[in-house]
């Protein structure tokens, strides 16, 4: 649709025409000046709500290919030159750099910020200490909030994902008003299930053996809050961070303590550490899925679908009843 357009800069023109830019499998063939509302989305889960809210209307593209580390995610010239075309640009300011850089030097109208339509809190490694154990931050010489910033996987509690949700529906419905009454009723819509999604987790996990659950990377925090649950992550919220010796064996001692049974790894980084892991403390694996990104390993096409089979894979690995 375009509400407004600019003119691309003729260097970055010719930039475009060179053989060693290829569009990414995320692309769309038409990313901008179509005649639809053309949303630039950076990754998987902000792409979900725009087509999900945009309907017919939108025109979705994402930074992010299918299958690709959002975390490790660098723009390209092609990219930039989308955005620069795009009608909205949606993105969880944090969580890609590159990408809150590319946005901030655009001069795109209509810029949603995902984290500043919900809170986002401190989420560590892990989430509590038994007696008589003290916690490692002091020993290391720094506090574990000194480690990591705001966590910025939302997405993953239901009930913050349709904070979000709201926040990007009104945010369309002024962008193009001419939609906005389909815009606020595929957002209505979008909820409803949302909230459905989060009975499912709240019947499916009040009644279980243990509450504390290993996973590769600090990613389920909000999840593991809002369900009264507690994460064991073996590395912080970098999942490409390396867990340290002590922390290995905190989480060896940790795992009988809890009774905890299973560390979960995820599908888009290495599954290494937690597999070592679960060997060394003779304990399960399986997948828990941090939806960044949907490919042919996904226990499901779409966010519902996977966060079902997370739901089933945490009943299984807690012996919910």
């Amino acid at each position: 649709m375009n509400v407004r357009r600019r003119l691309i800069p003729a260097a970055l023109v010719s930039a475009l025409g060179l053989g060693a830019l290829t569009a990414c499998s995320s692309d769309s063939a038409a990313s901008g000046n179509t005649d639809k509302f053309d949303v630039v989305a950076s990754f998987y889960p902000m792409a979900f709500l725009a087509e999900q809210i945009g309907g017919d209307h939108a025109n979705v593209t994402s930074l992010t290919e299918p299958g690709q580390e959002p975390h490790d995610l660098e723009i390209s010239t092609k990219q930039r030159a989308q955005l620069e075309e795009a009608d909205a640009a949606l993105y969880l300011k944090g969580l890609q750099p590159a990408v809150d850089e590319a946005v901030g030097q655009t001069g795109i109208k209509t810029k949603i910020d995902a984290a500043g339509l919900t809170h986002l809190e401190d989420h560590g490694t892990g989430g509590h200490t038994h007696e008589g154990e003290e916690g490692h931050a002091e020993e290391e010489g720094h506090s574990e909030e000194e480690e990591h910033g705001r966590d910025p996987h939302v997405w993953l509690d239901p009930v913050k994902y349709a904070e979000i949700a709201q926040g990007v529906g009104k945010a369309f419905e002024k962008a193009d008003p001419d939609h906005a009454a389909d815009y606020k009723k595929n957002t209505a819509a979008l909820v409803t299930k949302l909230k459905g999604l989060d009975s499912d987790f709240e019947n499916g996990l009040k009644n279980s053996r243990s509450k504390v659950f290993f996973t590769n990377h600090a990613a389920f925090g909000y999840l593991a809050e809002r369900y009264g649950l507690t994460q064991e992550a073996i590395s912080g919220i970098d999942p490409e961070s390396e867990p340290s010796g002590a922390r290995v064996r905190e989480l060896q001692q940790e795992a009988k303590a809890d009774g905890v049974t299973t560390v979960f790894y995820e599908t888009l980084v290495s599954d290494k550490t937690a597999k070592t892991l679960a060997r060394d403390a003779n304990l399960k694996t399986d997948v828990l899925d941090p939806l960044e990104g949907i490919t042919d390993k996904s226990r499901g096409d779409d966010y519902f679908q996977v966060m079902e089979a997370n739901l089933k894979a945490l009943r299984t690995a807690l012996g919910a009843k």
